[in-house]
């Protein structure tokens, strides 16, 4: 299964568009969003047909019932609040935003995932702790380098991660 991941898009309709052309290029069988839309309107843009959506709110997703109601709108869109435990193929995943480092480090040593999935830092990240692997995806914030500015696929049949650098220009 492919998952496509995706963080700090921050109302970055272009960015997001991008995204998900990467995603739809790579047959992603879901996606998830760790956070940071910012508002509502950017949420159509996550919609790839028949694709899954989970998705938790950050620290700048202030307009909850605006969220839902888009997310609601999706075809298979689900808001699930400031944390899911996800499940793709026997792979567990933990997602989070991610605003303190420490809640991170306990979800990726308590054994109980696969992969802690997180946002925030705006910084693309692939590491491991113990079994587990920790992803930031990187971010779409417009100050980000071209460098971060990126999403992840994770393999789950082969148990890896890709980094695809998205270009919002195009």
């Amino acid at each position: 299964m492919q998952v496509g991941v995706i963080s700090d898009t921050h109302d970055n309709v272009p960015a997001v568009e991008a995204a998900m052309n990467r995603f739809a290029s790579a047959d992603v069988d879901a996606i998830v969003h760790c956070g940071d839309f910012v508002a509502p309107p950017v949420i159509p843009h996550l919609d790839l047909e028949g694709v899954p959506v989970h998705a938790v709110r950050g620290n700048n997703d202030g307009e909850r019932e605006g969220l839902r109601d888009a997310f609601d709108s999706l075809d298979g869109g689900t808001l699930h609040g400031r944390f899911a435990e996800l499940e793709f193929d026997g792979v567990d995943v933990a997602v989070l935003h991610g605003e303190q480092r420490p809640v991170i480090e306990a979800l990726a040593a308590s054994d109980e995932y696969d992969y802690v999935c997180h946002g925030h830092w705006h910084v693309r990240e692939e590491r491991s702790v113990g079994d587990a692997t920790v992803l930031n995806p990187g971010a779409h914030f417009p100050t980000v380098g071209e460098a971060h500015r990126t999403v992840a696929i994770v393999d789950t049949r082969r148990n890896d991660v890709e980094f695809l650098n998205v270009d919002e220009s195009v």
